[in-house]
């Protein structure tokens, strides 16, 4: 049998947009590990040998990991050889196979003829197959390292982030090859689905569907366009949205051959809102073509523009200027990169529950699967997507091979990715990069060369072909004189943070938008310590310092960070406490953490600022440990989550510090509907004796943020920040609160003008337990103010942790299942609701409460 009659390329066409049927190809799969080169075909193969089962889609860490070869503490450098995946197939006549993701140098070959060779991991490749009988599918993935051995080139800087720096001559993720925070877990394997699909059967069997949804007035519009269709007759495909239907135009295009095209209105469609606004309503788009119906996309309808006026950076949906407030993503499956629906519902449910509205996808990182964005879309989470490049020179050395690949590999993986994810109403800000203008500038690169055509000009050209309605921004960070200026444009903020600033720095560099922010060794949780790290002393134990971030070449790291703080706020030294008391270090640093942040936003988030957000580096830890993540790695929120939580609320209050003017309490109302309210100021001596209490009765307009001195609301004077000191401070604690009509608390926060960590009186903590149909409640009260309350329970996790109590206040904690208890159901990435209810029934809840002001843990059991 000749080459020609086995296979052939299908149309030079790249594939684009969303394939509307699957046909898994999913095995049985095996795999075979060689020196790199050592095997040329498939036919120098061997038949018996060291062949593993592999998961498909899957990566080969994945399948060292089933096979028990897998060293978490020591991943083996999986780039230095070549694997091997084969699996027979059988058939008769025509076959598509679809592979939608390749890691990263590939060939691929059915029995002894090479069909295809890939050499991006973000490709999507189609392949035209005709069978007969049974086959054999191989699938070669090259050494990478080999691959990139004598590649050189002009570069006008080298960042200090990735190794190797030749990693710029391929397309692939950055993950595991960043030292200092991310382990070296090499990519490799069809990481992506792969389909065999046989001739279509039926009209839509084989198409792709791209799909536009954009608003008209009060009028919802979607336009599709569908390749891949059987032969039909004219107006014979028809989409339909809500009730509204249309009939596709068909026109012939010179590089993908029939395109059906056409649009449909509809009426008075309802909005689509991050949640923090309002619903992320969604409508269901559907391809007709006789008796056939398939589902063709789930879209929203929402109107998304930048305010760029006067160098700010504010992001507008349907008009409404929205604070995005959330974290960046590094990988929720760093074995893989390609979580399943359930895993990504999990995750993202757990950013919604932390008030967050915005998600990064980071250049450095991998790009999310439709699970991801689905979710996205469903959650009412905005997602800021960077195409992923990052920190490299890309510029293009002229007349050159390799310039000319790189570039197309980019307008291709840009192409294909707007085709399949655009239409999600999810993505907000679609971002050229990470970090490479910021790289030439602090690398010492001439100013002319800050800039790069690939994302002044090959982006932004995909982009518009596309007709995409998201915004975009060139680089991440981007605006200023300097492209890392935080009074301009888009930056990377670790003023406070790794530059160790002091807190006020949060407004004297007048940050516009922080895409990235607030980096720390963010310590888990007690539970997750005893667990996971059971054995590793915290701080300086060699197994606990692998999973602290640095930044490369650094001779600090970011425990070093964490504790400048712990000395300048809270007044403790570290290094002797740690010693003397390591428990008390360990919730002081939880603490410090969680103030910080708490801090911080509150600044970005009050009445007169020019901040319209901020993303913190990181969402969650890639292994446990004291990582950048505010979830650890078995997905169980840090003091960071919470804290963030309580600042990111839709409706808030917050105190902010004026000095000679006093504290300004701020209040603000992102929903669509006034609100009216009770707000209640108290200064409190001893924690516990009100020397001020005043109330006031406010109607809070929609989509609003409201400044109230607090010299406004008291009838004397107080010296609320002891900033006059006119003899000694009278208290120690401010307490604002937003009340609702019947009388509870909406929202409240805290000032003390004295943050030392021995500042206060100890707080007298009670607790109660109640099993009420078949949940766990634990109510907390205190007789005085209890600063950062926590709640270790050896069974069960607390919905609600690391909060303050006022005086005479108690809160009331479900004690859930726990996400990331191992053993039962698993790590608990794909646990249902049912489940999880089933486990906290079971559960025995037996703890410890601590605060910062309280001399000792106060211990609870059932």
């Amino acid at each position: 049998m000749t080459a020609p009659d086995v296979c052939q390329r299908m149309a030079p066409a790249m594939p684009l947009g969303r394939p509307l049927a699957r046909q898994p190809l999913t095995g049985p799969w095996r795999m075979l590990e060689t020196e790199a080169d050592a095997i040329a075909t498939p036919l120098d193969l061997p038949a018996a040998g060291d062949w593993l089962p592999a998961p498909v889609p899957g990566t080969v860490a994945q399948a060292l990991q089933a096979a028990g070869r897998w060293c978490a503490e020591a991943p083996p450098p999986l780039h230095r050889r070549d694997y091997w995946y084969r699996v027979p197939i059988s058939g008769e006549g025509a076959h598509c196979l679809r592979l939608r993701g390749l890691a990263t140098i590939c060939e691929v070959w059915l029995d002894h003829t090479r069909v295809l060779e890939s050499r991006s991991m973000f490709a999507e490749h189609e392949v035209a197959l005709t069978l007969s009988g049974t086959h054999t599918l191989s699938l070669c993935f090259r050494s990478l390292e080999r691959a990139l051995r004598g590649r050189r080139g002009p570069v006008r800087w080298k960042p200090r982030l990735v190794s190797p720096p030749s990693l710029r001559h391929v397309r692939t993720t950055l993950l595991g090859h960043m030292p200092g925070w991310c382990p070296p877990v090499h990519a490799v394997g069809p990481w992506r689905e792969i389909d065999l699909l046989p001739a279509p059967a039926r009209p839509l069997d084989a198409a792709r569907c791209e799909t536009m949804a954009r608003l008209d007035g009060d009028d919802g519009v979607v336009s599709v366009q569908v390749r891949g269709v059987a032969p039909l007759v004219e107006g014979a495909l028809t989409v339909a949205v809500d009730g509204h239907e249309a009939a596709l135009a068909c026109r012939q295009d010179r590089e993908h051959g029939p395109v059906w095209h056409g649009s449909v209105r509809v009426p008075r469609v309802r909005k689509w809102w991050p949640h923090t606004h309002g619903e992320p309503a969604l409508y269901d788009v559907t391809l007709r073509a006789g008796a056939q119906t398939l589902p063709c996309a789930r879209v929203g309808f929402r109107h998304i523009d930048l305010d760029q006026s006067d160098g700010g950076f504010v992001v507008r949906v349907n008009g409404v200027p929205v604070f995005c407030r959330g974290a960046c993503v590094a990988s929720l499956d760093l074995h893989g990169h390609a979580p399943d629906a359930q895993a990504c519902a999990a995750w993202l449910a757990q950013a919604r529950e932390a008030n967050m509205n915005m998600i990064r996808i980071s250049g450095v990182t991998c790009y999310q699967g439709e699970a991801f964005h689905a979710a996205c879309d469903a959650m009412g989470l905005l997602v800021w997507q960077d195409f992923l490049f990052a920190n490299f020179d890309y510029s293009v050395e002229p007349g050159t091979d390799s310039g000319a690949a790189l570039l197309d590999d980019a307008r291709r993986e840009v192409r294909q990715w707007l085709a399949t994810h655009a239409h999600h109403p999810s993505v907000a800000v679609l971002c050229g990069g990470s970090e490479a203008e910021q790289q030439a500038a602090m690398l010492g690169a001439a100013r002319q060369a800050w800039r790069q055509p690939l994302f002044d000009t090959v982006i932004p050209d995909c982009i518009a072909a596309h007709g995409v309605s998201a915004p975009y921004v060139r680089n991440s960070p981007s605006g200023g004189a300097w492209p890392f200026q935080p009074d301009r444009g888009v930056s990377h903020y670790y003023g406070v943070g790794a530059y160790q600033r002091p807190l006020d720095d949060a407004r004297r560099a007048r940050v516009r938008f922080a895409a990235e922010c607030l980096a720390f060794a963010n310590v888990p949780c007690e539970r997750t310590l005893r667990e996971a790290m059971a054995g590793v002393a915290p701080v300086h134990d060699p197994r606990w310092k692998r999973t602290v971030p640095r930044d490369a070449g650094a001779c600090w790291d970011f425990e070093d960070v964490r504790d400048f703080y712990l000395q300048s706020l809270y007044a403790v030294d570290p290094a002797r406490l740690r010693r003397e008391d390591p428990a008390r270090y360990l919730h002081c640093a939880r603490a410090v953490v969680a103030e910080l942040m708490s801090e911080v936003f509150a600044e970005w988030r009050r009445a007169g600022s020019c901040c319209a957000g901020g993303l913190v580096w990181q969402w969650q830890d890639l292994v446990p440990g004291a990582g950048w993540g505010i979830v650890d790695a078995l997905r169980r929120p840090k003091s960071a989550w919470h804290a963030l939580r309580q600042v990111w609320q839709p409706l808030q209050v917050l105190l902010t510090d004026e000095g000679l003017n006093g504290v300004h309490v701020h209040l603000i109302n992102e929903t669509a509907v006034a609100q009216p309210m009770r707000l209640r100021l108290r200064c409190l001596r001893d924690g516990l004796m009100p020397l001020l209490d005043v109330s006031r009765e406010f109607t809070l307009a929609p989509r609003s943020v409201r400044c109230i001195g607090g010299a406004e609301l008291a009838d004397e004077f107080f010296d609320f920040a002891y900033a006059y000191r006119f003899g000694p401070r009278l208290h120690d604690v401010v307490h604002a609160a937003w009340l609702d009509g019947g009388g509870t608390v909406v929202s409240e926060a805290f000032y003390l003008p004295d943050r030392s960590a021995a500042a206060l009186a100890p707080p007298e903590l009670h607790a109660q337990l109640q099993h009420i149909e078949g949940q766990w409640w634990l109510t907390v009260s205190a007789r005085r103010f209890a600063r950062w309350v926590q709640i270790d329970d050896a069974n069960l996790q607390p919905a609600s942790d690391y909060f303050h109590l006022a005086p005479g206040a108690s809160h009331r904690v479900l004690l859930r299942a726990d996400v990331g208890a191992r053993g039962g159901e698993g790590r608990g990435e794909g646990r249902s609701e049912e489940g999880l209810n089933r486990l906290a029934s079971a559960a025995i809840p037996m703890g410890e409460i601590r605060a910062l002001n309280a001399p000792g843990p106060l211990g609870y059991s059932a």
